[in-house]
């Protein structure tokens, strides 16, 4: 039986951001840098890979590590963080992976015979006379990889661009020759960064890191974060090195300028940098992106969201869901963890979670696991004080006439259950202090048909949520 897919789509103690899908044969495969729990910086594990078959989208499988950050000559004692990476399949049918050592501006390679690997150190991308790409005079630095292979032509998309740096000129592109490592033409640039903007389609939505790249029909998705770094916006070209149009965001981490249920311009999760890319998987495009947890910018998680395009080929803005690959909305039914929330705020509002010490403030909700990382403890929302909300979307509910919550913490009042985050509510489930899970059931009736779920504590202290039940 096809197990239903949340959001986040691995299990809640995994913390992959920066995804990179594909389908490979019959299984969709996710590459991405790796997070610690409660890590003081990104990107601190080594690789790993998940998979899931291409018809069965919540039964991911979990591949083991295919590279250890060890493995690159420049990091042997693993001083360095190995940051986003990205795969391709070379002319000889073997997959590459490209990525950027955190401390350096060089791109290295790393090769296997199957999509999983383990992948082995190949080499680092060079210049015909051995100069290393990034080391030139005259290089902009290399980061944050993406790849495309067409026949015996990769091309290597690169960049990073701070919002007023004048010495970054946006994301570069370079072509690469059947051995995957050595330049064959540019680097050239093919969007500007925010100093040379003016004047130009990205102006507000100017480059920042991300570099992603697709192919739909016969154009090119060049993916990319903003200097927003919430969203992810694309540009598109019928060239994969020239001629690139800003088209529009994709996905916001924090559903900024979705209006189909909120104002435009009201945040409902805590954002911060953002990372992924666009797939087809049997006939739905989806955009795989991350979300921050702990109330650290340090602890993201793989998120996705189907996508649809217009007839001209742009993009519709993705919302936050907690059913993002399920293929329509969750069942109205049974027990579900709380870690699945894709709204969450409280009466403070705020867009990020890296801004002003929120991480550090004691006022916000947050997302969290219990042990260390590694432990497979599931995910719940601690620190949920009075006006504390948590949003669930979307679910087809039939007949439930009662809802159950589990809860601990040294908290007392109520949580109110509503089909809307500003909707009056359905019901309230009286909660008091435990410090163990507790549940509490009240007769509550849910409208029948599509709905979002809004849980609001009103009371004095903090409370932990670990899950709801439709019943």
């Amino acid at each position: 039986m096809k197990k239903q897919a949340f959001n986040p789509y691995l299990p809640s103690w995994e913390y992959i951001p920066d995804g990179e899908p594909y389908v490979f044969g019959d299984r969709v495969y996710v590459y991405g840098s790796h997070d610690r729990f409660r890590g003081h910086a990104y990107c601190l594990n080594d690789y790993v890979c998940w998979s899931a078959p291409v018809n069965d989208l919540g039964n991911w499988r979990y591949e083991g590590v295919i590279y250890p950050k060890t493995s690159d000559p420049l990091n042997k004692d693993g001083h360095m963080c190995l940051y986003a990476p990205d795969v391709t399949v070379g002319p000889d049918g073997r997959y590459y992976l490209y990525y950027v050592l955190d401390k350096v501006s060089i791109v290295s390679v790393a090769v296997s015979d199957t999509p999983a690997g383990r992948y082995e150190f190949y080499g680092y991308v060079h210049y015909p006379d051995g100069t290393l790409l990034g080391e030139r005079k005259g290089d902009e630095p290399q980061f944050d990889p993406a790849v495309l292979t067409e026949g015996d032509r990769t091309y290597l998309y690169t960049g990073f661009c701070w919002k007023d740096d004048k010495s970054r000129s946006g994301p570069m592109v370079t072509v690469l020759g059947p051995d995957m490592l050595t330049v064959e033409e540019g680097p050239v640039f093919i969007a500007p960064s925010g100093p040379y903007s003016k004047g130009t389609s990205f102006e507000g939505h100017e480059f920042f890191e991300a570099s992603s790249i697709r192919k739909r029909g016969d154009t090119y998705y060049f993916i990319y974060s903003s200097v927003a770094m919430h969203e992810l916006c694309y540009a598109t070209s019928k060239y994969p090195d020239k001629g690139f149009e800003y088209g529009g965001v994709i996905v916001s981490n924090c559903d900024l300028h979705i209006d189909s249920y909120k104002p435009a311009n009201k945040p409902m999760y805590y954002g911060w940098n953002n990372h992924g890319s666009i797939v087809e998987i049997n006939g739905q495009w989806y955009i795989f992106y991350h979300r921050h947890t702990d109330g650290t910018p340090f602890s993201r998680q793989a998120c996705a969201e189907p996508i649809r395009f217009r007839e001209d080929g742009s993009i519709v803005q993705a919302e936050m869901t907690s059913c993002g690959l399920n293929g329509g909305p969750l069942i109205g039914r049974g027990e579900y963890p709380a870690y699945i929330a894709c709204n969450l705020f409280c009466s403070h509002e705020a867009m990020y979670t890296g801004s002003e010490g929120l991480w550090m403030d004691a006022r916000f909700p947050k997302i969290t696991q219990d042990g260390r990382d590694g432990d497979q403890e599931d995910g719940y929302i601690q620190n949920m004080r009075d006006g504390a909300t948590a949003g669930f979307k979307y679910f087809d509910c039939r007949g439930v006439t009662r809802v159950s919550i589990k809860v601990r913490g040294y908290c007392r009042g109520a949580f109110e259950v509503k089909t809307s985050w500003d909707g009056e509510p359905l019901g309230t489930i009286p909660v008091d202090f435990s410090n163990i899970w507790q549940e509490y059931t009240a007769d509550i009736s849910i409208p029948d048909g599509v709905q979002a779920l809004y849980f609001t504590y009103r009371g004095t202290g903090s409370a932990a949520l670990k899950s709801f039940a439709l019943l």
